[in-house]
């Protein structure tokens, strides 16, 4: 036995490594006191990186402590040592893990200890740190690393595990990304580490949930978000497939796109589109007038000023207000390009199972609002209409894909919080809700830069955007902007009540929005406008998870594959896809406060693309659909 004392807040803790069989006796026993007991157990696992499907992926070790003492069992040692992990975890009747899903998942695929058995007994401690404050350290919140939480409640010294292991990567010649696979499974501080996150989580837990208790956060919503997790969770183990022959084509002509819009960009003097002092002093030399600035003081040409110069809006189509400036467009293209290459191309390309499968993080509980995030790839960052990237994922043969979102549903979620009973009443009659407040504002002769307008301030409201982000989106002048936004709230008076009935509550609550669910949502002091825009998005996000804890109970998980903003992304067998996207949009339908939250049930082809590929009126391209099919059918699969 291998044994690793560490001093944690005045207290001796100590870390166990067993060697022998006799060792591994002595940590049954340990378990089984602890089962008897029923007490809850800190647990973590280490293993050679985060890509958990990977054909090279590998468990190293599982680590499983209370307040005192660890044990750290090297199941990578051989079937003895993994047996005796795997027999702990199934036999612990409550376990706690700082991001459980991770865990879960490598336990579920590695250990074969299964997620249907292991999620019903979990605790994750970061679902607890984000229900009393979801932001972020840097952000000002309390912090939802497990070093940030136990820095500051349980020891001012605690380690960062990750971080000092990094250290000891470095002086054995590893970097961050390599040292979890190559680190000797017996370094004293590898295993050390290993052991005090199991102690730690165990330290943390009880402070947590008492903060919880405190301000009143009731129960019922930490077991909504596990519930949620554990979907999520579900899906994110199915994945999807990739049509790799077409990815390798894609990474290709992503290539060849960045390389072409830089060398437009380079008659212009500038050498890397990824250099903003060169895009801004060539657009300045163009004659374009910049001035928003950065923190440091540099003129500022993200993606939203580029936008704004190459005569688009946010989902890239032409405005038609101005002449566009054509390094602008060149910048974003060839940007767009390199990033998606990179960002999707390759991890598509790269990130696959032994079965040509992606399996995208489901990050369920992530945003301040907690709205979910998808990353490796960031699906949920796609632009809303293009088809180019969502081509590349596909159903499994035999099977079809469907789509089933909700129609305007911040928008509806904010005439229920406001009870806005103009809003609510054209919902109540079908109205298109962007045409009923254009004529409202304009009269029946309303054109469509007006129905864009009285879109855009209506967006504003759920997110946040004032009049120069609208003036900038549309193209419109400030002050045309702000008189629609004050024709707006002449229309709607309940949305403006409301937005200061929101404001003044978290003024009263120490800046914190409480939502309908008992979510505690955390403002900036000088953002108290932003409280209506975290209360809808963080509502309309309850909605979707509770959809999905809908369609779970009854029996639809299996053909979901992604949740992506207010929209559930599935597939199933193309004789039953049909009925399947109707049962799924019957699950996601609610009345929520009165205002029906109805769903728009989608079928495709094969692929995600093919919901995308419509032409400018709506219409599916059939064109794009019949070259879709052929494909599939030469090479020998039902489209």
């Amino acid at each position: 036995m291998k044994y690793f004392p560490y001093t944690l807040a005045g207290d001796e803790t100590m870390t166990r490594v067993p060697e022998t069989a006799a060792d591994l006796d002595e940590f049954r026993r340990w378990v089984e006191r602890k089962a008897l007991a029923g007490e809850m157990v800190g647990a973590d696992t280490e293993t050679t990186g985060l890509q958990t499907f990977s054909p090279t992926y590998r468990l190293r070790t599982v680590q499983l402590g209370d307040a005192r003492e660890a044990w750290v069992i090297c199941v990578e040692l051989g079937p003895m040592f993994a047996e005796a992990a795997r027999w702990a975890l199934l036999a612990l009747p409550r376990l706690v893990f700082h991001f459980a899903p991770f865990d879960m998942l490598v336990l579920d695929r590695h250990l074969g200890v299964p997620l249907a058995t292991l999620a019903p007994k979990v605790t994750d401690s970061k679902i607890i740190a984000h229900l009393f404050d979801s932001r972020p350290k840097h952000e000002g919140g309390w912090g939802l690393r497990l070093k940030e939480l136990c820095a500051r409640d349980v020891d001012p010294s605690a380690p960062d595990t990750q971080e000092d292991l990094t250290a000891v990567f470095r002086s054995i010649g590893e970097t961050k990304a390599t040292g979890w696979r190559k680190i000797d499974i017996n370094h004293p501080t590898y295993l050390l580490y290993a052991g005090l996150d199991a102690i730690l989580v165990s330290r943390w837990l009880p402070i947590g949930e008492g903060r919880l208790r405190k301000v009143g956060v009731r129960k019922a919503l930490v077991d909504f978000e596990h519930r949620v997790m554990y979907v999520c969770a579900l899906m994110e183990r199915r994945g999807m497939l990739v049509d790799q022959e077409y990815v390798r084509g894609l990474v290709d002509r992503l290539g060849d796109e960045a390389a072409l819009h830089a060398g437009k960009a380079a008659k212009y003097g500038v050498t890397s589109v990824n250099a903003p002092k060169q895009v801004s002093s060539a657009l300045v030399g163009m004659g374009e007038k910049l001035t928003e600035t950065t923190d440091s003081g540099a003129l500022k040409v993200d993606k939203s000023v580029l936008l704004d110069l190459a005569d688009l809006d946010q989902n890239w189509q032409p405005r038609g207000t101005r002449k566009p400036n054509p390094l602008a467009a060149a910048v974003l293209r060839s940007k767009r390009a390199g990033k998606w290459r990179t960002s999707y191309g390759l991890a598509m390309r790269d990130g696959l199972d032994v079965e040509g499968r992606l399996h995208p993080k489901i990050n369920s509980l992530q945003a301040r609002t907690a709205r979910m995030s998808i990353s490796g790839p960031p699906l949920q960052q796609l632009p809303s209409g293009d088809w180019t990237i969502r081509r590349a994922l596909v159903a499994d043969p035999g099977h079809r894909i469907f789509s089933v979102d909700y129609s305007a549903v911040e928008m509806r979620v904010l005439a229920a919080l406001a009870d806005e009973r103009t809003m609510k009443r054209a919902i109540a009659e079908g109205r298109d809700l962007h045409d009923f407040t254009a004529e409202l504002i304009w009269g029946p002769q309303f054109t469509k830069a007006h129905r864009k307008m009285g879109k855009g301030v209506g967006f504003g409201k759920v997110y946040g955007g004032g009049a120069t982000t609208l003036s900038r989106q549309t193209g419109a002048p400030i002050d045309e902007v702000k008189v629609a936004i004050a024709a707006y709230d002449r229309v709607y008076p309940g949305i403006r009540r409301y937005s200061n009935k929101v404001q003044r509550e978290a003024r009263a609550n120490g800046y914190v929005v409480v939502t309908p669910t008992g979510r505690r949502v955390a403002l900036d002091r000088d953002r108290v406008y932003a409280a209506t825009n975290y209360a809808v998005q963080s509502t309309a996000r309850d909605v979707l998870c509770q959809a999905l804890l809908n369609m779970h109970d009854k029996g639809l998980t299996e053909y979901l594959l992604l949740p992506i903003h207010d929209e559930c992304l599935g597939s199933a067998p193309a004789d039953v896809v049909e009925d399947v996207a109707r049962e799924v949009g019957a699950a996601m339908a609610m009345d929520f406060f009165g205002v029906p939250l109805d769903t728009d049930p989608e079928v495709g082809g094969r692929s995600w693309g093919s919901l995308y590929m419509k032409d400018s009126s709506g219409r599916y391209d059939h064109a794009l659909r019949a070259r879709e099919d052929e494909w599939y059918a030469s090479v020998g699969l039902a489209a």
